[in-house]
């Protein structure tokens, strides 16, 4: 009896700490708040407005109802237009109006932070909006060097609170 006793013990004791561990539904959430941000940059999602800041992701139905959406605290959003004419100014990307002027182009991308680890070595694709869409770690300083046809762009960025998520200074030369 004492036997079974403790096994159903053990069983409540495991579920229960199951049931109070959030980490994986954070994680989903994380994932969904990525999905919902990249759904809005390719003009998935066509009803209402979406920007996103260095802390929230901000979306307006047609309604005018504004919902926030917290961003994941160990990531941070930004997206960069890489520019060879023609940019504007921006701080808070826009993802359903922002518009790049190189619309599905290649391009090099490499990013290293202050302490020289690579975080991109790659071969990334604008969208329909002209921008790339990275997430980088949170409370760090970045070299970005884009190339596309020859030329060349390099910034430094960061991902500090309050900090842009639309980069739209990096003219190609």
């Amino acid at each position: 009896m004492k036997k079974c006793l403790l096994a159903v013990t053990g069983l409540f004791l495991m579920l229960v700490v199951i049931a109070c561990d959030d980490s994986s539904s954070n994680k989903k959430e994380e994932n969904n708040i990525k999905e919902m941000v990249h759904d809005y940059s390719v003009n998935r999602v066509d009803d209402g407005t979406a920007s996103i800041t260095s802390e929230e992701l901000i979306v307006t139905d047609s309604n005018n109802k504004e919902t926030t959406y917290d961003l994941p605290e160990d990531e941070f959003f930004v997206s960069i237009a890489p520019f060879m004419k023609a940019t504007h100014p921006c701080t808070n990307h826009s993802l359903t109006g922002c518009q790049g002027e190189l619309v599905e182009k290649e391009f090099d991308v490499y990013i290293q932070d202050d302490e020289g680890n690579v975080v991109i070595d790659e071969t990334m694709t604008s969208f329909k909006n002209g921008f790339i869409d990275l997430w980088l770690p949170r409370n760090k300083t970045f070299q970005v060097k884009i190339e596309h046809g020859g030329k060349v762009s390099e910034s430094e960025i960061s991902t500090f609170e309050g900090d842009n998520t639309c980069i739209t200074t990096m003219q190609l030369s």
